[in-house]
């Protein structure tokens, strides 16, 4: 998957202007995105539906709701793991997710590296 910065570029290609809604819903995930998310709870903060936001945001975004959130969490775990005093086991949790097995899944799918290949490749030692 395309890191969040070129879905962004292609939500702008898509159409001329992306509705408020969901560029207010894009604001919330990103500054939000270690909270637990639902769809509701983003629904509420950009004042609309979560039917319309569900369908509005894969509309505008060209991916739906839960893997924005998850390459939101993915971007920052990313950044993270260049600190060597953070082990992956506590980026997992500080990003947002529930569990390290599903952060490592996520992690892998996107990247297609584990947390600690990734790591390793920049010189880190893969702390779990």
């Amino acid at each position: 998957m395309a890191p969040l910065s070129q879905l962004r570029q292609v939500s702008q290609n898509r159409t001329r202007a992306e509705p408020v809604e969901i560029w207010k819903a894009r604001k919330f995930i990103e500054a939000h995105s270690a909270e637990e998310l639902s769809l509701s709870k983003v629904a509420k903060a950009a004042g609309i539906s979560p039917n319309y936001l569900s369908e509005k945001f894969k509309q505008v975004t060209g991916i739906n709701f839960v893997d924005y959130v998850a390459h939101a969490r993915f971007e920052k775990a990313s950044e993270l793991l260049h600190d060597v005093d953070l082990r992956i086991s506590e980026i997992a949790f500080a990003v947002g997710f529930r569990s390290l097995s599903q952060f490592n899944r996520v992690f892998k799918k996107l990247s297609g590296k584990s947390p600690t290949q990734f790591r390793a490749e920049r010189g880190r030692p893969g702390w779990t």
